[in-house]
């Protein structure tokens, strides 16, 4: 395990009438600090930044609705959705005043749309390697739906792992620079075991099903636009996030480029940018104290 780990406090929160697993560290009188994870990830995802942050806070971390422990919902899952649960959870924690929101990748989305729904809400905003998702033509529409419509006829699921192990080899071979008792902590809190001693993944299979419409980013930087709070992006140098987003100049492809981040920024009036070496998508994973000193400058240390 980690040398050092700050113990969390599990909670079960109803959310919109869906119970929610929510994680808090620290003292429930300190200063709040809201952290939401990304796309097949868990609230406990966090820990490892968590364990990094030399200033005292309340960390306050859901488990994304039909992500980890936190409940399913009947029929798939949709944007919208996670800005109305957070909302919901800001109501339960910090109804009063502006608070310090952070995400990672889904999260950091999350995060960054519910700030210019609600730019009075937010204190400070980060988003951890999520710049929206690449944009996409009006004329996809017709096949993007059918697409979803085929998806829906076959059930969804998520083969079984012989075993924790093998969770905690699948978490090593996609993210090489994770540490074995990093990966071995993870691994108990992203899958549980079965009677059979084989080890199956807590989130909802139907997280995989296609999304029946396209994504303008017109629109999302008409939400960016609005945002008022001081916000950073926190890219990590080797992330492959950048190249996907597929909105660099011709010539640019390298996937370190951030001039197609840096274009998107530009849509956020006091955002700003730091970068974090050695790092790929999971850049807390990676680089934990890096990105603690780089977040803890910019919200101050509390």
């Amino acid at each position: 395990m980690p040398s050092r780990m700050t113990p969390y406090v599990a909670h079960r929160v109803a959310l919109r009438g869906l119970p929610h697993r929510v994680l808090t560290w620290g003292r429930p009188d300190s200063p709040k600090l809201f952290l939401l994870h990304g796309w097949m990830d868990v609230a406990a995802s966090f820990q490892f930044l968590v364990d990094a942050l030399r200033g005292t806070w309340c960390v306050v971390a859901p488990d994304l609705r039909g992500f980890g422990q936190s409940a399913w919902q009947p029929q798939g899952y949709w944007f919208a959705d996670y800005i109305a649960d957070l909302e919901a959870l800001l109501d339960h924690y910090a109804p009063a005043g502006p608070v310090f929101l952070a995400g990672h990748s889904l999260g950091g989305n999350i995060a960054l749309h519910y700030a210019g729904v609600r730019p009075a809400r937010i204190a400070k905003l980060v988003s951890l390697d999520g710049f929206g998702i690449p944009a996409e033509e009006s004329a996809l529409a017709p096949a993007k739906f059918a697409k979803w419509l085929d998806a829906l006829r076959e059930p969804v699921a998520f083969k079984p792992y012989a075993n924790l192990e093998a969770v905690a080899g699948r978490l090593q071979k996609n993210n090489p620079r994770l540490s074995a008792d990093k990966a071995a902590f993870l691994a108990r809190e992203w899958a549980e075991v079965l009677p059979d001693g084989r080890a199956q993944l807590r989130s909802d299979p139907r997280h995989k099903l296609p999304f029946p419409s396209v994504y303008h980013m017109d629109e999302v930087y008409a939400v960016w636009r609005a945002i008022t709070a001081p916000t950073l992006f926190i890219a990590a140098e080797q992330s492959s996030i950048p190249a996907w987003l597929g909105d660099h100049p011709e010539g640019e492809g390298a996937t370190a480029s951030l001039a197609g981040v840096r274009r998107r920024l530009s849509h956020i009036a006091r955002g700003q940018l730091a970068t974090i070496p050695d790092a790929g998508h999971m850049l807390h994973h990676d680089q934990p104290e890096a990105v603690a000193r780089v977040l803890e400058s910019f919200l101050g240390s509390r």
